[in-house]
């Protein structure tokens, strides 16, 4: 089950917050592991609890919730985590193109990203769900089509052949669901048992909090099982990198 995990040390301290959405076989990686981290974790650990929280949306909403909260000593490049890249609109030969740069204070990203290669991981995925251009993205080096263009994934921006109120539209679906800021939207998940509904609310662009109700709530009645939780830049990101992968 996808959810959330504890590691405890002799004296009862907390020193590390995972998540995952199959919590027993990350927590033997963990003990497994060689890397200097693991074998920290390995030798003070003494005591281990988890929380499963139905889907892996509430997970990664609840684990960055409770590494601010708690700030456990292992957690610590989570903790100082800075959102480095962000992704941006531009404009190549009319076409509207998302490309990755760095985040600068006089710029507004559309989303931010804590590495270049968690940014080109999801830019890769939203130009294959959108049908967009890598070349156009900046994602293939190429004087002439882009690979997607052989394989017909792409509709011929990088040679001009598609028109460019065609594709841009496609962007502006893109851009659509990317912008938080006047989204309401009460998102629906799988529970943490067969009886109940995990829940996620957005409000005016905000994100309230999370809950569970039981199942056949009535839709007026469901908010009331939201519990408010603090919204930040990160959880923002969150957000948006879920909303990215709901089908079109």
């Amino acid at each position: 089950m996808p959810g959330v995990y504890f590691f405890y040390d002799r004296s009862g301290q907390l020193i590390y917050i995972g998540k995952s959405i199959n919590i027993q076989k990350r927590v033997q990686q963990h003990f497994s592991g060689k890397d200097r981290k693991s074998q920290k974790l390995q030798f003070f650990t003494k005591r281990i609890c988890y929380e499963g929280m139905g889907s892996e949306l509430i997970s990664l909403l609840y684990e960055s919730h409770l590494i601010k909260e708690y700030h456990p000593i292992y957690n610590r490049s989570q903790r100082r985590k800075i959102n480095q890249y962000g992704l941006f609109l531009h404009e190549r030969s009319g076409y509207k193109a998302l490309m990755i740069d760095k985040i600068k204070p006089e710029t507004n990203a559309i989303t931010v990203f804590s590495s270049l290669t968690e940014a080109k991981n999801t830019l890769f995925r939203i130009t294959g769900k959108h049908k967009l251009c890598q070349k156009i993205n900046g994602l293939y080096k190429t004087k002439n089509y882009c690979f997607q263009y052989q394989i017909k994934e792409c509709y011929g921006a990088c040679i001009s052949v598609e028109p460019v109120n065609s594709y841009n539209s496609r962007v502006e679906d893109f851009l659509k669901n990317a912008n938080l800021e006047k989204l309401t939207k009460l998102v629906e998940l799988q529970g943490r048992n067969d009886n109940e509904t995990g829940l996620v609310y957005i409000e005016n662009g905000a994100y309230k909090g999370f809950g569970f109700c039981p199942k056949g709530t009535p839709i007026d009645a469901r908010l009331s099982y939201i519990k408010a939780y603090d919204d930040n830049r990160d959880i923002q990101r969150i957000l948006q990198n879920y909303l990215q992968r709901l089908p079109l």
